[in-house]
This record gives C-alpha cells, structure tokens and sequence, in this order.
C-alpha cells in the first residue's frame, strides 16, 4: 500500500493549484452530489455528535461546507500540498497530513465521515482495510457518506484518472464491503455523469452498527 500511496500523494501534490480551481465552487454545479452532503449532515446532527472527518478533504471546500451546515468539521489528506492550501483557505477549520488506512483519530469517537471520491485511487484488494479504518473511528449510529465513480459491470474497473489511476465500482459490490466492516448501507444516488467519463456519479450513505 505504501508505493501506491506515495505515488498518489505526489500526483496531488504537483495540481493543487489546478484541483483547487477546479473546485472552487463547491458543488453549485453539483445538485445531487449537493443534496445528499446536505442530508448527511442533517443525519449526522440528529446523532448529537457534530464531530465529523472530510477524508481525502483535497483544498478543503467541503470541510468548509461541512461546517457551515453546522457540523465539527476538519480535513484530513495524504497530500502536504493540499493540507497547507486548505488551511491557507481555510484558517479557521483544521487539517492534518495523514493516511486513510491509519486515521489519527481514536476509537469510536466521529459523528461522521465525508468520503467524497477520495477513495476512487485504492485498489480493490486495499479498499477493504481502509473501510475497516472508518468503522474504528465512527461511533455506534455515525454515519459515513462515500461518492464514488460508479460502473453496471460486476466487478470494480480501473480507468485512466487525470491526475492518477483510479477505479470505478458495482454500487452493490461497494455496498458490500461496507457491510463486511461493519458500515450498514441504508441509501443510495445513482445518477447520469456531468462528465465525458461515462460512468454514473454514485453515492452510498451508511451507518455504523
């Protein structure tokens, strides 16, 4: 896992400029990937535990978001570059360098977890470790919203991403290795991509059991 995570922190870290352009307007072009972040963050203050993680939080304009819909919100990333542009973004919201199968975060103790295509880059044999990860962290009844891109096809594809390789999934295999780590899937969006990729903008919200 080490040599894959090196080699897509360093991609990161050579278009933070460029990504965080790409991004700025955080999700106005974006309604359904809108709503479904405004309903997990309506979930996740009905569990009282405002604490939640944007992992993969990239320039940080959805932690950003996160909290101003009332969440405890920081960012988390495996990239330097793009920790020290959210916090120059953002200087009232935290963020730390760290790596998704070993969160800087004790057991059990998150209200939620944002995962907004930031684990499209794992490879399938990995993602489980990094989905085991999430459950330790989140606690009983937190909530976990995952977007992902998504494919018809019965088994996850790698496609040439513009920054690095990445891989498209079955929303039902996903939700699958959501339940095997403990993360019960209870909603899903599938829906037409806004891009030239073809494959359908997927978002799966689970709960910790």
């Amino acid at each position: 896992m080490a040599n894959h995570q090196d080699e897509t922190r360093a991609a990161y870290n050579g278009v933070v400029e460029l990504y965080a352009s790409l991004f700025a307007d955080r999700l106005e072009t974006q309604p359904f990937a809108r709503a479904m972040i405004g309903t997990f963050a309506e979930l996740v203050r009905a569990t009282g535990n405002l604490q939640t993680a944007d992992v993969g939080c990239g320039p940080g304009h959805l932690t950003a978001m996160l909290h101003e819909l009332g969440l405890d919100a920081f960012g988390l990333d495996l990239s330097p570059g793009m920790v020290d542009h959210a916090r120059r973004a953002h200087p009232a919201l935290r963020f730390q360098e760290a790596r998704m199968e070993s969160l800087p975060i004790e057991n059990g103790v998150l209200g939620g977890i944002l995962a907004h295509y930031s684990m499209i880059h794992t490879p399938p044999g990995e993602l489980p470790k990094l989905l085991a990860e999430q459950g330790r962290v989140l606690a009983p009844g937190g909530l976990l919203l995952v977007s992902f891109f998504g494919t018809d096809g019965p088994e996850p594809v790698q496609f040439d991403h513009k920054v690095t390789p990445a891989y498209s999934w079955p929303a039902d295999r996903l939700a699958e290795l959501l339940a095997d780590a403990g993360l019960v899937p209870f909603a899903r969006l599938l829906h037409d991509p806004a891009s030239e990729r073809g494959f359908l903008d997927s978002h799966l919200l689970a709960r910790r059991s």
